[in-house]
């Protein structure tokens, strides 16, 4: 495959002013927080050459960021740790600031010839930028370059899709132009003389976690997943060197660990898709594995980007539903359930269903959870709760609070995938309506869920122990 710079489909001016005298060329990283295979930061490296100057990256850090707790931020500032050590290497200058992410950009750019931005797709992250480019409109050129998915969301489609069935074509029909190697580029200017207030320091992130002032109400996983490019490479290695010639076999197969484990490291943009794809078919370059690894790594998860880009209002919300959906839960909202729990009940694995507390386990302890479990686990609090509108809020809630890849276009879809988005009408039954039916019988016919539960125990002994 060939190799080039920046695909120009994913580079677009936020301001429409050129780059003036400055220090510096600043790369404002957010959502792409990785040293490798990054669009944005290459974009800059190449950018602070034709100007001559060096590069800084800054990276913003709020304690309150919305939904996120001690768990999320110990695998994202693992991963930054790695970031600033691989950007050193390189002769580029990173800061941490303790500050709101637009605040920390515009501070930064004060001093900037340009600046950079990585893409973000949800609401704040938009709005991070809208008030970035607001301020630096006419001052300073500022330039946004998407390095999270592999075919840029609008070139895809300008509108938000029905299904996968839908958007798989016109993914496709671009998706091998953007499979392309990205090599890093050499700077002109090393940073080391960048005279730049100390920021956070990530010698230490346990300590540096201690110092903030955080959610601790669910700790840190890092004994079964850890933050950081490495991580998530050795992780998808390990898939490619084991398992990866079950891995159609065992998609649907919970009891077995044929799986890249990479949504996380995804999720905070620390391993690039493009760059797990081309890993995946440089060792398997054809083969039914390798095309549903693709189907599941770009269109079903470049399927969520197009939900969250293109309802931008509620794409968090059980109105974000399609109309046949909402018709047909409220037409079966007064059904009896058989059983109704509470959400402490839920989040403390305590229903009649070993199966779902074994699911809900995993979670708890271990931040992920089994692909084919998680449908199994959104369907039953759609029963198992008063209504479909309190079942999709505390779906989505408890989804974010334990999963290390919550908060992210792949939960807030798939969340309501369990509702009927991204779906079809189904056979009606009672409090189902007409969406997705999922039942214990049915797991036991598909896959050895009691294996399933066997490996959830050893996986909650490890993480007790």
């Amino acid at each position: 495959m060939a190799t080039q710079l920046i695909e120009p489909a994913r580079v677009r001016k936020l301001t429409d002013a050129a780059p003036r005298p400055g220090d510096y060329v600043l790369y404002w990283m957010q959502a792409s927080q990785r040293a490798e295979h990054n669009p944005a930061l290459e974009y800059a490296a190449r950018q602070a050459n034709e100007l001559k100057l060096p590069l800084l990256v800054g990276f913003g850090l709020t304690d309150d960021y919305p939904g996120a707790n001690l768990r999320h931020y110990r695998f994202m500032l693992e991963g930054l740790a790695e970031v600033e050590a691989s950007l050193a290497r390189r002769g580029i200058g990173f800061t941490l600031r303790h500050d709101d992410p637009d605040r920390t950009a515009l501070a930064l750019a004060e001093d900037a010839a340009a600046v950079v931005v990585d893409r973000g797709y949800l609401r704040l992250q938009k709005q991070w930028r809208q008030t970035v480019a607001e301020s630096l409109k006419g001052e300073c050129a500022f330039t946004q370059v998407e390095g999270d998915v592999v075919v840029p969301v609008e070139l895809a489609s300008d509108k938000r899709e029905y299904a996968a069935r839908t958007i798989r074509p016109k993914i496709l029909k671009h998706r091998d132009r953007f499979l392309v190697e990205l090599k890093p580029t050499p700077l002109d200017r090393d940073a080391g003389g960048l005279s730049i207030p100390d920021g956070l320091d990530l010698s230490d992130v346990p300590a540096l976690c201690d110092s903030l002032t955080l959610d601790r109400s669910v700790g840190p996983v890092s004994q079964f997943f850890e933050g950081g490019t490495t991580a998530a490479k050795t992780r998808l290695r390990s898939l490619l060197d084991g398992g990866f010639r079950n891995y159609s076999a065992h998609r649907n197969q919970p009891q077995t660990d044929d799986l890249s484990y990479l949504s996380m490291a995804l999720h905070f943009g620390q391993i690039s898709p493009v760059e797990a794809v081309l890993m995946t078919l440089e060792r398997f370059p054809e083969g039914e594995n390798t095309e549903d690894f693709l189907e599941e790594a770009i269109v079903r998860r470049e399927l969520t980007h197009n939900y969250v880009h293109y309802t931008p209002r509620d794409y968090d919300s059980y109105s974000a539903l399609p109309d046949w959906a909402r018709t047909t839960l409220a037409e079966h909202s007064g059904d009896e359930r058989e059983h109704v729990y509470t959400r402490e009940e839920l989040e403390n694995a305590a229903t009649h269903d070993d199966y779902w507390n074994a699911a809900m386990r995993e979670m708890k302890h271990t931040g992920y959870m089994h692909n084919y479990m998680r449908m199994y686990w959104g369907k039953k609090i759609l029963e198992w709760t008063n209504t479909p509108e309190y079942g999709n809020r505390i779906t989505r809630e408890i989804n974010d609070k334990y999963f290390l890849d919550g908060r992210d276009p792949n939960s807030y879809a798939n969340v309501n995938w369990v509702y009927g988005l991204h779906d079809r009408p189904w056979t009606e039954r009672p409090v189902f309506g007409k969406t997705r039916y999922m039942n214990a019988n049915g797991l036991r016919r598909k896959c050895d869920i009691d294996g399933y539960v066997e490996k959830v125990d050893r996986l909650v002994e490890r993480a007790e122990g």
